[in-house]
């Protein structure tokens, strides 16, 4: 989208003083309220003929190679009743079927938020990001790196409904390996509805466990609205390559049934799950998606999607993933172009990304690397945006804050340049004139509150004031940023019947099975 331009009168009088009812509108002009749409155009990295390329070879995949269910009968009836050769456990799509298959699902739709106000967008110039996803451990300085509990992921929920910059809530920010395995869901799920007001996503490890999770929504948001309208989403991991197991096509079923949104994510490590060029790794990744997305439209046309993946590059000597590297992030950007073309939104592969053991520079620099692919793509949802350390094992309290900070600072970026009357300030020059500051001009006074993305860090300041205060290091601070933030948190309202209705669902459930660890 281009900046606005708007024609002004040669000789603008000098500004005077305006109320408060102005001033906020002058800094709308400027900074919009909200941070959920790009104004920057995403970046086109290949051009047509690699696309078609990609295209074809993601359908010569399905058509020769094909992809595995396994143990999901109803599955394979499925894909053999709307055309699909199955054999055995193979599905092989002639050319073209897979895509066709795919094109009932929606190019955007809304996910609806407990409270209205946090309702996103997924498609079109629409953004979301959400937290990490998966660590079995978190780490802080006070503490270091342990297993992950609930009170930890009760934590984060905590913090990624109080940041700005953050959209969505999350899924399983941390795995709360305090709770036995079969009922962690109920109490994650739990979790986000009480101590959250975003969008947020359910469990699937079991086609049951999906179905607690939806339940838990039609109990907040009500049956009939669920029914119609996307609430939660959940994520289909493909085992790549080209493999959906019982448990990922199950799941996928339950949510789709439901009508709420399926997230289809292979995952694909250059040299193992796939070949190692970004081409073929894209290639797959489409591939594998399309049978999955084809799949939630068999059992419901219309059913919310969204193209995902998790892709990383590997060190071929030592076997040790990377992350932020270049082939990966070209794969990031070529990904979200071909999202687009298949008219569905896009996940990105990318986000805060790495494989650092500590908050530290390498941390950020494979972060800030792969972030920027992420947000040049054009994707339209980022997971992992905060907190995500040790090629994902771990979600740090400190590298969540450090993200928040460049979640931010992206946001305000991809809202581009307005350029009209008000930005370009005329007046400000003929209020001070040459070899004269501009600090104390209406237009500065206006606009000093909300003209410049700032930090959530505490400001360093000079080194001789940053060695008074204890030389602290940015993850230092940010330490002290989360405990603040935890400090000061205040939980959404929600009705005392709809509070009860889940307590009693979730220890009603838990009571009806065994603790199962494994």
């Amino acid at each position: 989208m281009d900046a606005q331009i708007i024609e002004m009168d040669s000789h603008p009088a000098p500004a005077k003083r305006r109320g408060r009812a102005q001033r906020a509108t002058d800094r709308a002009n400027i900074i919009p309220l909200r941070f959920d749409t790009r104004a920057v155009p995403a970046y086109h990295l290949l051009g047509e003929a690699a696309l078609v390329a990609l295209e074809d070879q993601a359908d010569w995949i399905l058509e020769h190679i094909g992809i595995e269910c396994r143990g999901d009968d109803v599955a394979l009836d499925l894909f053999a009743q709307a055309g699909a050769r199955v054999q055995g456990q193979r599905v092989r799509f002639e050319r073209g079927l897979a895509r066709q298959l795919c094109a009932t699902a929606p190019e955007h739709f809304a996910l609806h938020a407990r409270d209205p106000h946090n309702t996103v967008t997924l498609g079109g110039d629409h953004i979301v990001l959400m937290p990490g996803y998966g660590s079995p451990f978190v780490s802080d300085l006070d503490h270091g790196r342990r297993y992950a509990t609930l009170a930890d992921f009760e934590n984060f929920v905590k913090l990624a409904y109080m940041s700005p910059h953050l959209h969505h809530s999350g899924g399983t920010v941390c795995e709360p390996t305090d709770v036995p395995v079969n009922k962690r869901h109920l109490d994650m799920v739990h979790a986000h509805l009480r101590l959250s007001s975003k969008p947020f996503m359910g469990g699937v490890t079991s086609p049951q466990r999906a179905r607690d999770c939806i339940d838990m929504a039609r109990i907040v948001f009500g049956s009939d609205f669920v029914a119609n309208n996307a609430v939660m989403q959940g994520n289909i991991n493909v085992n790549s390559p080209l493999v959906f197991d019982d448990t990922m096509s199950g799941a996928l079923r339950v949510y789709a049934e439901a009508n709420q949104c399926v997230c289809v994510s292979p995952a694909i490590f250059g040299g193992a799950m796939g070949p190692v060029t970004p081409a073929a790794m894209a290639a797959q990744t489409l591939a594998e998606a399309m049978a999955g997305i084809a799949l939630t439209q068999l059992v419901r046309q219309g059913c919310p999607v969204v193209f995902g993946s998790f892709h990383s590059t590997m060190n071929l000597r030592t076997g040790a993933l990377t992350f932020g590297m270049p082939e990966a992030n070209l794969v990031t950007m070529a990904l979200s172009q071909l999202g687009r073309r298949l008219g569905v939104p896009v996940r990105s592969g990318g986000g805060q990304i790495t494989a650092s053991n500590a908050p530290d520079g390498q941390a950020m620099q494979d972060s800030a690397n792969a972030m920027w692919a992420t947000m040049l793509s054009g994707c339209h949802q980022v997971w992992h945006a905060a907190g995500w350390l040790e090629g994902g094992l771990t979600m740090s309290y400190e590298k969540f804050i450090l993200d928040l900070d460049n979640c931010g600072a992206f946001l305000r970026l991809f809202q581009s340049m307005v350029v009209n009357e008000e930005t370009l300030s005329r007046d400000s020059y003929l209020e001070a004139g040459p070899g004269q500051n501009f600090l104390s001009t209406a237009h500065t006074m206006r606009h000093f509150a909300a003209a410049n993305y700032e930090s959530l860090l505490p400001d360093a300041g000079p080194y001789e004031t940053w060695k008074d205060n204890g030389s602290q290091t940015a993850a230092q601070r940010a330490n002290g940023r989360w405990k603040d933030m935890l400090a000061g948190y205040v939980q959404p309202p929600m009705e005392q019947a709809t509070q009860q209705a889940l307590a009693e669902f979730v220890a009603h459930r838990k009571a009806s099975m065994p603790d199962e660890w494994y």
